[in-house]
Formats: structure tokens, C-alpha cells, sequence
């Protein structure tokens, strides 16, 4: 199983998760119309040559579900019982067509669950880069993590 169990995070501990994805045009107007946003900043090309970005924009929450679907193979897969909740998330720059996301995730604490002895919370803090370096994602994620098998 690749993903961690409970007592295998430390605090401060840092994965730097492979591959990298790229996001592409079909990517971002496929999620934005399944997901029945109509903003035409992801969808209008014309209107977003019209705004300050001259382009259109990767939808947030693509952004975001992939920021925390690129972490997963190290971290959770498999050993999460449940995703608890995501706090502070941000968006620095934006994402573009064509930009490829590189993400890294710290522990920034875990503690014994207070109902479930066989469980503890972890928090994890998703870092996205694009391929200039730039920050365009963090998030702060709780999640509900199985302990290790007796």
C-alpha cells in the first residue's frame, strides 16, 4: 500500500510528489461545465482577452482537486478513512493553459483521534508550483488516517 499510516508522518516531514500534470484546455472546460459554472473567465476566450490575465483561467477547484489528487499516492492512498476538511486555501497566481503543477506536502501536525482508537488526524499543507516556480495553490487539509494494522 503506498499510502501512510498514522504513525508514519512526522511533523515537518516534507514529499515532494512525481509526476508532475499539466493542464490543458479540455481539462479546464470539461471540469467547469460538468461542475455548471458559468463563469466566462474558464469558458470565453474573447471576455478573457478583456481582463488583466488576456486569457482564460484554470478553474480554483480544478486547481484544487488536482493540487490534493497529485499528493495522494505518497500520503493517503489507501490508509485515509476519511477527509475531514480543508482550511485556508489560497491562490496566489493564477494557472493557465499549459501550465504544469509540481506539488509538495508538509505535516504540519497529527494527534490521536479522540473517538476512533484506531485512528489519528494528520494535517497536511499541499504547496502547488507551476513550472516557473511560482506558488499558484496552498491548502491546509485534515484527514482522518488509519493507524497501523496489531
Amino acid at each position: 500500500m503506498a499510502g501512510k499510516y498514522f504513525e508514519e508522518f512526522t511533523v515537518g516531514q516534507v514529499f515532494k510528489h512525481q509526476p508532475g500534470r499539466t493542464i490543458t484546455e479540455t481539462d479546464n472546460v470539461l471540469f467547469t461545465c460538468l461542475t455548471m459554472n458559468p463563469q466566462p473567465l474558464h469558458l470565453d476566450e474573447e471576455f478573457a482577452k478583456q481582463t488583466e490575465f488576456g486569457q482564460r483561467l484554470v478553474n480554483s477547484l480544478l486547481t484544487l482537486g488536482i493540487t490534493v489528487g497529485l499528493s495522494v499516492g505518497d500520503t493517503t492512498l489507501g490508509t485515509t478513512i476519511a477527509n475531514l476538511g480543508f482550511d485556508k486555501i489560497e491562490f496566489p497566481k493564477p494557472v493557465f493553459h499549459g501550465d504544469t503543477l509540481y506539488v509538495e506536502t508538509e505535516i504540519m501536525e497529527k494527534r490521536e483521534s479522540r473517538s476512533r482508537p484506531d485512528a489519528g488526524v494528520v494535517f497536511f499543507e499541499h504547496r502547488t508550483h507551476n513550472q516557473r516556480q511560482e506558488l499558484v495553490a496552498r491548502v491546509r487539509r485534515a484527514g482522518l488516517m488509519r493507524k497501523q494494522p496489531s
